[in-house]
């Protein structure tokens, strides 16, 4: 599976949003599940599903469903 395609679903199971729902135009506090906490439980579950470790730097810049793709192409998560 493609890493956007894991990585949609790590969205929608860790921000609880509906099946369908449009993440890859989301962007943090766009919606009132992607707040501080929200955050936290969307990095973890990237480092779970994908099996890296954001360091403070990265965990900071994840502003976006791109942002958060373009972070594990760049760690070398294969397609």
């Amino acid at each position: 599976m493609a890493i956007v395609e894991r990585l949609r679903t790590v969205f929608v199971d860790a921000l609880e949003l509906p099946e369908g729902t449009d993440v890859e135009n989301l962007k943090y506090r766009d919606i009132e599940q992607w707040d501080s906490l929200g955050h936290m439980t969307l990095v973890a579950a990237i480092e779970d599903e994908f099996g890296v470790e954001l360091d403070t730097e990265q965990v900071i810049d994840l502003s976006s469903f791109k942002v958060a793709a373009d972070m594990l192409r760049g760690a070398g998560v294969d397609e």
